[in-house]
């Protein structure tokens, strides 16, 4: 069987943009959990997220580009870019057949489908985009990032809810352990506060709702702990 080693890393998350200030954060136990402003929660049970901040994808892919991928494919890719970047791969020594891309998300694209249904009802089907469904199926982030690279070995869109990027990163092992691939970029991607997908979770009482001290909500071992907090999109 094949050593299996990390290469690089990469992440996008509302504590950071990059690996070493998600790192710095977390390690000084400071919280992403903030007040939501992406919508109007004032109906809403929760109004509390773990929302990214200040991510700017048309200056990093431009806005054409940015403007054909939901906001869970941008993180995808961006975190995907960091990874290989700080791995010191060398894409011109690479076999492309021998790469693969393994990168989940549970909810997809809900942002691209909640934008269109509005526009469905707004405007009629005349105008809704050829690509809302290539935007918002969940394989999308390992497709991009897999034309990105030219990667013509395995992609695998894993959809195991929260542990995605776990099952992502155990797949990628197991099959260059099994001598399949060489490399393998992998992990997990999601871009899921809506309004809409707020309140089905929040019904479900899967959210905290310690809404007037968001930086506390998050207490998974305590024992006034009440339940999760939304972490909004995830990239790594």
């Amino acid at each position: 069987m094949e050593r299996v080693v990390i290469t690089g890393m990469g992440v996008i998350s509302p504590l950071g943009h990059d690996v070493d200030t998600f790192w710095t954060r977390l390690h000084r136990g400071e919280s992403g959990i903030t007040f939501i402003d992406a919508f109007d929660t004032s109906r809403q049970k929760v109004r509390i997220a773990g929302s990214v901040k200040e991510f700017d994808s048309s200056a990093l892919f431009g806005a054409k580009e940015a403007r054909r991928m939901d906001r869970f494919c941008q993180f995808a890719l961006a975190a995907a870019e960091q990874a290989m970047t700080s791995s010191g791969l060398d894409l011109a020594q690479i076999n492309r057949e021998r790469m693969g891309v393994y990168v989940g998300s549970g909810i997809g694209g809900i942002q691209t489908l909640m934008n269109q249904s509005e526009t469905l009802a707004s405007r009629g089907p005349e105008r809704i985009s050829p690509t809302l469904v290539p935007m918002m199926i969940p394989n999308m982030a390992a497709a991009m990032i897999s034309i990105h690279y030219g990667a013509l070995g395995p992609t695998l869109a894993p959809v195991t809810a929260c542990s995605i990027g776990n099952t992502a990163i155990g797949e990628a092992f197991y099959h260059i352990q099994a001598g399949r691939s060489d490399i393998i970029i992998a992990g997990g991607a999601e871009a899921a506060l809506t309004d809409i997908s707020l309140a089905s979770f929040a019904n479900a009482t899967a959210l905290s709702t310690r809404n007037e001290e968001p930086t506390r909500a998050s207490r998974p071992f305590d024992s006034a702990r009440d339940a999760l907090s939304w972490l909004k999109e995830p990239a790594s």
